[in-house]
């Protein structure tokens, strides 16, 4: 598992952040599970542009999505990003899943490194 938390400018966080890093940090493998359902259901909408092989990808009982990491902001927003995938629009940074709270709310590929 790992975690970023990015604060800028640079400064400690405060209580409310590191409050929720714990909580993603203790409940990591809930969170990649609903993730990864969320990508499921997500990428199937045609802005993601799939090829008909990865949109059968969909239906695997595993998504090629590996090697999970949540970053958390000090805004208290954080998101799961996916590193490695084969599909195509996580090339070159991966797939990121935005969190409110505990519900996954947005999948997008990442084309700069943010």
């Amino acid at each position: 598992m790992s975690i970023s938390l990015v604060t800028e400018p640079a400064a400690p966080p405060d209580e409310g952040t590191l409050q929720l890093v714990h909580d993603v940090a203790s409940r990591f493998d809930v969170f990649v599970d609903r993730a990864v359902g969320y990508c499921r259901a997500r990428l199937r909408e045609r802005r993601f542009d799939l090829t008909s092989e990865e949109l059968s990808w969909l239906d695997l009982p595993e998504l090629p999505l590996a090697v999970p990491e949540a970053v958390v902001w000090a805004d208290q927003s954080w998101a799961i990003r996916f590193t490695e995938s084969r599909f195509r629009l996580a090339d070159p940074y991966g797939i990121l899943v935005t969190f409110n709270g505990t519900q996954p709310v947005d999948v997008e590929c990442i084309e700069d490194e943010q």
